[in-house]
């Protein structure tokens, strides 16, 4: 091999080097509502500790922003889905709040498709 290609490899193994060398910012795992309040069974019927898994619109929060392990996160999935075929829960947020609906008004309206005129 020549001296150049040499040392061009060994700019790219101390690159490597330096990369294993450096600190990785590891995230603290969130801890779960329901494992702070040793909570072990989640209910149904219990509709303002499902509101904590719900988002602004009416979605299930996820695991990641929630902090629930994989086996609270099923459970609440199932008690979410069965408290909205019970009606206690709705499937659908009507009502946005104030700060959702500026955002839209802002938004700019799509132009109108071109009409084609027709001979």
């Amino acid at each position: 091999m020549s001296e150049e290609l040499k040392a061009g490899l060994a700019g790219v193994m101390d690159k490597d080097a330096d990369v294993a060398a450096r600190p990785r910012n590891k995230r603290k795992r969130k801890v779960s509502f329901l494992t702070t309040n040793k909570i072990y069974v989640v209910d149904y019927k219990d509709t303002a500790l499902l509101r904590k898994f719900i988002n602004d619109r009416g979605k299930m929060v996820s695991s990641r922003q929630s902090g629930t392990t994989a086996k609270q996160q099923r459970q609440v999935a199932k008690a979410i889905k069965l408290a909205r075929e019970m009606a206690l829960l709705p499937f659908v947020v009507t009502e946005m709040n104030t700060e959702r609906r500026e955002r839209r008004s802002e938004a700019p309206a799509p132009a109108p498709a071109p009409a084609q005129a027709a001979e």
